[in-house]
């Protein structure tokens, strides 16, 4: 099967070391089927200017986790960034570039946003594939600080992380340091487009799923269910055509 030059640049920009990889520039590729020439620079500079519009706000911000409150008032209050509750399962939400027009989004894509404004501040922040939803960790001198970019970027405590757990996992389930564990970049850009498979799949979209599968390969090279599931959509799309 031809590789698209879609496919070719995501494989350039991911296909490194986690470190290496540019979480922003990934994120803004998840969806080049639906939006192809995508302007990347565009949405770099995007994110440029909401870090600014923070650096601004943060002039006015006094004590501790100055910056996180800069962060989340810039982002939602002063931008309006917030959940799709209306339509959760768009596949929109789970497009940065998307997200950042419209200025909504599902848990992952938004703490995406925030990480990646976040880095330009200089926080040292990282994802959390935590059970329920995904969240934001940040790191400082104070500790370990916890927040949902999907509900303005509130900070959740030991209590509130353990409530969440045991809603999801059951009420004998305990928080431990395994569920404070950073996410990688490559397993952010991965829970996107598993979230993705899963609405086109509802749908009945096999060419959709099929794009997700092919990035899907690339990210997780050995995982040999996703190369099953790659050859089931090939065949299946080249029967329709």
């Amino acid at each position: 099967m031809s590789r698209t030059p879609d496919i070719v640049l995501f494989e350039h920009v991911v296909d490194r070391e986690d470190e290496e990889i540019d979480l922003a520039v990934a994120g803004l590729l998840v969806g080049q089927w639906d939006r192809p020439g995508l302007d990347i620079a565009h949405y770099l500079s995007e994110l440029e200017d909401i870090a600014e519009t923070a650096r601004r706000i943060l002039e006015h911000e006094q004590g501790e986790h100055r910056i996180l409150r800069a962060l989340n008032r810039t982002l939602f209050e002063h931008l309006g960034f917030r959940g799709n509750y209306d339509d959760y399962y768009d596949p929109k939400n789970s497009f940065l570039s998307e997200v950042l027009d419209r200025r909504v989004g599902i848990p992952i894509t938004l703490s995406l946003l925030y990480l990646e404004v976040g880095r330009r501040l200089g926080l040292d922040v990282s994802g959390l594939s935590f059970p329920g939803h995904f969240l934001v960790r940040c790191e400082d001198r104070d500790g370990i600080v916890v927040l949902d970019p999907y509900h303005k970027g509130v900070t959740l405590d030991a209590e509130d992380l353990e409530q969440r757990l045991q809603r999801v996992l059951g009420d004998s389930a305990e928080l431990d340091d395994s569920y404070l564990e950073p996410a990688s970049k490559r397993h952010i850009v991965s829970r996107v487009l598993n979230n993705l498979a899963r609405i086109y799949r509802r749908a009945g979209d096999t060419l959709r799923e099929l794009e997700v599968y092919e990035r899907l390969a690339i990210l997780e090279p050995h995982d040999r269910q996703v190369a099953r599931e790659l050859d089931k959509l090939r065949t299946r799309s080249a029967e329709m055509n």
